[in-house]
């Protein structure tokens, strides 16, 4: 079953052009990557899905949704962790995830035992009543990875989720990605290092100058293939063809504008 599709999408911000024809399927149960450098379009590509921005031309489906039409639906039936967001400065991190039940519909003791569970899992229980203001930005982190999960969706979206996290908490957040899409969930995953998307994904898009370039399961790679070969392959040859098309000094202004 799918769980999201894209067909031709595209998106401009002024001249400069994020998506250029983004066509891709994500599968119930599967933990996707999608990989490509800074200015390829993955932030872009994470809004429209969870129904943020629309795009200019094509189309996408989020389990079994328009995010175009119903965003309001699609963001109610998924999590989202964006890149280096941060909790409401005025909450304590126990009053956002009272804030995040109310708007899921989660009932106040579900809420309790979730944060509970979490807070030891990432280790910030003697932080749940400390202001986020006064919060380290690995704190503020715990607190969003929190949030995505908290309504326990079927389907999650997920930028850079290990950004200034020490590495006992990184492997703790990377164990609970397997368990769960074992558990038969999917996670989107938005990122551009590779390390991470070869160690987690059941299969990685590599998206370069606002397309799919490529598509790669980590699994099956051969003894002479990695997706850093994969990668810079896909990037090379997306440098060059946009190089070789009118309009490519627009393009490259877009390296940088969007993650």
């Amino acid at each position: 079953m799918t769980s999201i599709e894209t067909r031709d999408l595209r998106k401009s911000y002024g001249q400069t052009r994020a998506l250029r024809g983004l066509s891709l399927t994500v599968d119930e149960g599967e933990l996707f990557g999608l990989l490509g450098p800074n200015g390829a379009g993955k932030t872009t590509t994470i809004r429209i899905l969870t129904g943020q921005v629309t795009p200019d031309e094509g189309s996408a489906s989020v389990l079994g949704r328009d995010p175009a039409t119903d965003p309001i639906g699609v963001r109610r039936s998924v999590g989202i962790l964006p890149e280096q967001e941060s909790p409401p400065s005025f909450m304590t991190p126990r009053e956002y995830f009272s804030f995040v039940g109310r708007v899921r519909d989660i009932a106040n003791d579900t809420v309790a035992e979730r944060v509970e569970t979490w807070a030891d899992r990432l280790a910030f229980r003697e932080k749940l009543d400390t202001l986020s203001t006064d919060l380290s930005r690995g704190q503020q982190q715990k607190v969003m990875i929190t949030a995505a999960f908290l309504n326990e969706p079927d389907l999650v979206f997920i930028d850079e989720p290990l950004a200034n996290l020490d590495p006992i908490v990184q492997e703790r957040v990377k164990e609970f990605f397997r368990e769960y899409r074992a558990d038969g969930n999917t996670l989107f995953l938005s990122t551009h290092h590779i390390e991470v998307a070869e160690e987690l994904c059941t299969r990685v898009g590599i998206v370069a100058d606002g397309r799919l370039a490529d598509e790669r399961d980590p699994a099956t790679l051969g003894a002479d293939e990695s997706l850093l070969d994969a990668f810079l392959a896909s990037v090379d040859d997306a440098s060059t063809a946009a190089a070789a098309t009118p309009g490519a000094d627009a393009a490259a202004e877009a390296i940088g504008e969007d993650d």
